[in-house]
């Protein structure tokens, strides 16, 4: 048979699957995502098929790929004929879902065969191989290991077919000379127990995509035609819903509006285990952030923000001081996502830097607070991340170096360690103990810088609360910037298993 005819739909392949059955033939079955084909896959493919009188091989499809920034190095039509050009290989597919269990499901092999890596169950960081079992076992099969020479797609990747510049892979190999993926991991499920309260503003992120199609007859204005629209959930709805993949339990204390709050929205977006404390403007609207954005390049062209401008009144300032104070008490950590809309005032932030136990703080620097909202503003921190620019400003010098801004930072504020974004440049992080560290940024392609800090701060307060060194702060921030820039807006958050999954690939 061809390589190309091998190659089928995966229903299809069961329809195949189905009638060789009928004539006694033993199906064998390996999946992975096979980026770079090696040796080692070719040997584990020989001995899987001494199993049975059928090998067939799924992929992982390209959308389902979570090994981080520029991966699959080579798209699955690709990597699915490179696999059928082997002999010992009989049919081809590309699978429909994230992972094998249903592929397992429909397909029904006798043997589902995994490489030596996932013998050990507690290295397997997907937790995917019990599910795996559990549905060959389902289907009257069993999982079978091969035990031959490994080789690791990514460690090839990174070395030969690496997207990093000289400065990002020089870092990579000495950051992994000192630290393990393992250790790594070990750090951010230190925080599953961990009761985490994010408080600030809820904002919903209105994405308008339009075509431009030239400029106005009468007027020198730019024209464009309506495509799409997508709401995302972003401000501290973001925060918590990147905090919840690593954490149990994790509330908010925010404000929506009586006027459009958009309320069963939020609630839809957030992650089951985020407890929403929602107060509510009388006179104003859950916050909006309206982006018209060139569907082709998804440039954004123009921005309209609907709130109120006068923030908290008198009565709902009362009102979320006494929710703070009924909730503090009972969370390890409080992060601020404080947008600077006026919600978290004077008082509240009193109050959070005197009764929360631990305080991490971003105060954002956005068009509605350019130029008088700073960090200035919290009188202490226990940490604080923000962008360069937003230092900067608060220190009101556009020269001084980023150790200088942040010492200064540091000690105004009493506060252990710090984080500043930096863009393309990366991060860096410092502690009072340890000092500075620098990590370059890990990605190329940027999609969308909206939401990426949000992102960062999530993951950093969690290492700082934990007393993680600078220097792993500043690397896992890196990643979740990463991943953040990759998706449009918040359309998705940080998710754990693929967080690890990055990191893993980065390493190898």
């Amino acid at each position: 048979m061809r390589a190309n005819e091998k190659i089928v739909q995966l229903e299809r392949l069961a329809e195949l699957l189905n009638e060789r059955r009928k004539s006694g033939k033993k199906i064998v079955h390996c999946h992975g995502v096979f980026d770079l084909l090696h040796i080692g896959h070719i040997r584990h493919y020989e001995q899987a098929k001494q199993l049975g009188d059928l090998l067939v091989v799924t992929l992982t499809g390209d959308q389902y790929v979570n090994k981080g920034p520029n991966r699959p190095a080579f798209p699955q039509d690709l990597r699915a004929e490179a696999i059928a050009a082997l002999s010992c290989v009989d049919y081809v597919a590309i699978n429909t879902w994230p992972t094998a269990t249903q592929t397992i499901r429909l397909l029904k092999p006798d043997f589902y065969v995994k490489g030596s890596d996932y013998k050990n169950r507690a290295e397997d960081i997907t937790g995917r191989i019990d599910d795996e079992e559990a549905a060959i076992k389902e289907v009257g099969g069993r999982i079978a290991f091969t035990d031959d020479i490994h080789f690791s797609s990514s460690s090839l990747i990174n070395t030969h077919f690496s997207h990093f510049s000289d400065e990002q892979a020089e870092y990579l190999e000495n950051f992994k000379g000192r630290h393990r993926a393992r250790e790594l991991f070990e750090w951010l499920e230190q925080a599953r127990d961990l009761k985490v309260l994010i408080v600030g503003e809820t904002i919903i992120d209105d994405y308008h995509y339009c075509e431009a199609i030239g400029k106005s007859g009468k007027e020198p204005v730019l024209v464009a035609r309506y495509i799409a629209a997508e709401q995302f959930a972003g401000g501290v709805l973001a925060i918590a819903n990147h905090v919840a993949s690593f954490c149990q339990k994790v509330g908010v204390v925010s404000f929506v509006g009586l006027q459009d709050s958009r309320l069963e929205f939020i609630k839809e977006k957030l992650k089951p285990n985020v407890t929403p404390h929602f107060l509510y403007y009388e006179n104003g609207p859950t916050i909006i952030k309206r982006r018209f954005v060139e569907n082709y390049l998804l440039q954004k062209l123009f921005e309209v923000y609907f709130l109120d401008p006068e923030g908290c009144q008198a009565e709902e300032e009362a009102a979320l001081c006494e929710q703070l104070s009924e909730l503090l008490p009972h969370y390890d950590l409080v992060i601020a996502g404080d947008y600077g809309h006026g919600m978290l005032t004077p008082r509240a932030i009193q109050k959070l830097c005197d009764e929360a136990k631990f305080l991490s703080v971003n105060t954002q620097s956005n068009a509605g607070n350019k130029g008088y909202h700073t960090i200035s503003v919290y009188p202490r921190a226990d940490y604080v991340c923000l962008a360069n620019h937003e230092l900067a400003m608060d220190l009101r010098s556009r020269r001084a170096d980023v150790e200088t801004l942040i010492l200064d930072v540091a000690k105004r504020l009493q506060c252990r360690q710090v984080t500043v974004t930096r863009g393309k440049y990366g991060i860096t992080t410092y502690d009072s103990k340890t000092g500075f560290a620098k990590s370059p940024a890990f990605t190329q392609q940027v999609t969308d810088r909206i939401g990426s800090g949000d992102a960062v701060l999530s993951i950093t307060s969690l290492l700082a609360y934990l007393g993680a060194s600078p220097e792993i702060t500043a690397f896992l921030g890196n990643v979740a910037g990463a991943e953040a820039v990759r998706t449009v807006g918040h359309r998705s958050f940080i998710e754990r298993v693929p967080f690890y999954k990055h990191i893993e690939a980065l390493l190898k």
